[in-house]
């Protein structure tokens, strides 16, 4: 339908605003920027201008549709924040301005989808449209309410290509926000929406059916109360697991149960879902049964973790992630404690399971997290009235438990030669520090020798979480500096794909860095804890320290390569190297010549 905008303007767009959360003066430059290009309310007659603004802001959320919206987010409340207390709010009015066109555009995008020869492009922008809708939504949901009706069709997209379930989930992400806002809403216009999300819950894979139980939850718990309807397919997926699970209990080898692996993999990640988002112990599902039903889905997810099929086995623990985000006391039992701690310990156990398991801590902690922002807002509206600073207290009293329960395990691996399984520890890990549930001082060692993978976002990250410690705790990196360096060494030596060479602790590019350089330069501003930690290193060279020669390779090649920045700081080293050589030097020729 129109020109596409033109590229280099999108990846300058795409370069400008990630630098939204940088230093005070940039970030301040990168909002001024983007409230005239795209938060400025344009002339209601200018139809071109507002075109060529939903282009240039949808080619700019496609382009960056593998790396996150996180910036889109915080550019919108950070301008949205900057005009609350204002008379004249400009920001809100060019957000009404654009979710209404991009509504239209919309439109106009499905009635040109018949087009064929257009139809790739079309459909690609389609969803950039309904994926920005979607960041509206997320930031300012009333901007949307009176777009819901429109939105709901989209629910019954024949899925065909990868866009056309982009469609339908960013569809039931958007419902989900905003179906809870609108003032009485039709009985016939929730009954479809419910109808909708139970066909394609039925239908659809994982990612579809995580959306669509979702909204489902928003829709039920929020507005329609229609809990019989969402039990009835709990027991539909219940009751095929619970079947199954005797089958396999009567003859693991049996051919039905083959035969019926897709069914049982759909019902253990359902029952899961479901699970996540209603509590079927309240009595509005349940009546008046005396039955547990959080303890029977854990009996019957944890059976489903000791088969002998793998993919069966991560479906298990999928449906039991889901579980402990509505149950997060189900945690601390012995068999889930067990299962958890062996599958992160054992060196033997699936690459799978492992990184399953830490998305299993890594969906809680963000949940918690939310959780504990809306609790927060929801304080400000009645700040008067409640103490909920001990509502708080209770919730990250039990995700620190929690955490402190599988801590060492998810350290131990960062030591994984696989570096997702060390991505998603260490993701664990900067949550639990960035929600304050542990000490960081433990953190800090593996932090450092995390400092050193190969991977660059990685060594970001963890260099990241070293310096917002350095900040709030003084001297602890210091404290920490040679068990940091050591371990460092180990996390190269599972890093090490030639066993047989030794592990070096330089950068084998141009650069020829030393692979602890971020330490020694956090380090070396402090005159005293500088010396004290070259010393500390120097020393290891020593005979009474007995370290192992390949270690003292690595540790020599970071000496020789650190980013020294004053004559000083190698000539200290080289003096103590000089003092060293001096008297173990000619014991050691006096040792051989003997």
């Amino acid at each position: 339908i129109e020109q596409p905008t033109f590229p280099k303007i999108t990846e300058m767009c795409v370069k400008m605003i990630r630098r939204v959360n940088d230093e005070e003066g940039i970030k301040k430059l990168v909002n001024e920027t983007f409230q005239k290009l795209w938060f400025t309310p344009t002339p209601h007659h200018d139809k071109g201008a507002m075109t060529r603004k939903i282009l240039n802001i949808t080619d700019v959320v496609a382009a960056c549709r593998d790396t996150g919206y996180d910036w889109f987010e915080q550019l919108l409340q950070n301008l949205l924040k900057s005009e609350e207390d204002a008379s004249y709010k400009p920001v809100k009015k060019a957000c009404t301005q654009l979710v209404d066109n991009l509504v239209e555009h919309i439109l106009k995008y499905e009635e040109s989808l018949s087009d064929s020869d257009n139809k790739g492009v079309n459909s690609c922008r389609l969803v950039a449209c309904i994926t920005t809708l979607f960041l509206f939504s997320k930031i300012r949901p009333q901007l949307m309410v009176k777009h819901a009706m429109t939105m709901q069709p989209y629910l019954t997209t024949k899925c065909s290509t990868q866009n056309d379930f982009m469609v339908i989930c960013n569809v039931a992400k958007i419902l989900e926000l905003v179906v809870p806002l609108m003032e009485h809403p039709s009985e016939t216009f929730l009954a479809t929406i419910e109808e909708d999300l139970m066909k394609l819950i039925i239908k659809y894979g994982m990612t579809v059916v995580q959306h669509c139980v979702s909204c489902l939850g928003a829709v039920v718990n929020k507005v329609t109360q229609n809990y019989k309807f969402v039990w009835a397919c709990f027991n539909r997926y219940y009751g095929a697991l619970s079947k199954l699970k005797s089958e396999h209990q009567e003859d693991p080898n049996s051919t039905i149960l083959t035969a019926n692996k897709p069914a049982l993999l759909r019902s253990l990640f359902t029952v899961g879902a479901l699970c996540r988002h209603f509590d079927f112990d309240q009595e509005d599902f349940k009546g008046n049964s005396k039955v547990n039903i959080k303890d029977k889905v854990l009996e019957l997810l944890m059976y489903f973790t000791k088969h002998s099929d793998e993919e069966v086995q991560t479906k298990a623990i999928i449906g039991l992630g889901f579980a402990f985000i509505q149950h997060p006391s189900l945690m601390f039992e012995q068999e889930v404690k067990t299962l958890y701690n062996s599958i992160l310990s054992d060196k033997n156990s699936s690459v799978n399971l492992k990184i399953q398991v830490l998305k299993n801590l890594q969906t809680y902690l963000q949940e918690e997290d939310t959780r504990m922002q809306q609790a927060d807002r929801d304080w400000k509206k009645v700040a008067k009235q409640e103490d909920l600073k001990e509502m708080g207290d209770i919730s990250s009293g039990m995700s620190s438990s929690i955490m402190q329960l599988y801590l060492k395990q998810i350290l131990e691996a960062f030591f994984h030669t696989q570096s997702s399984v060390r991505h998603f520890a260490l993701n664990v890990i900067a949550l639990t520090l960035n929600q304050g549930l542990i000490h960081p001082v433990q953190c800090v060692p593996y932090l450092i020798a995390m400092g050193t993978d190969p991977e660059p976002s990685m060594r970001n990250k963890a260099d990241q979480q070293l310096v917002e410690i350095d900040k709030k705790y003084a001297g602890f990196i210091h404290m920490k500096a040679v068990a940091g360096m050591k371990m460092s060494y180990q996390v190269q030596q599972a890093i090490n794909t030639c066993p047989n060479d030794p592990v070096r602790g330089f950068r084998h590019d141009e650069s020829s860095n030393a692979l602890c350089s971020h330490l020694y330069s956090m380090i070396r501003g402090n005159r005293q804890h500088r010396r004290a930690f070259l010393i500390s290193l120097l020393n290891l060279f020593d005979d009474t320290a007995k370290t192992e020669v390949n270690m003292l390779l690595y540790i020599a090649d970071n000496l020789a390569c650190f980013p020294y920045q004053t004559q000083e700081e190698p000539l200290f080293i080289m003096h103590h190297i000089d003092i060293t050589l001096s008297v173990s030097g000619s014991n050691l020729l006096q040792s051989f010549k003997e």
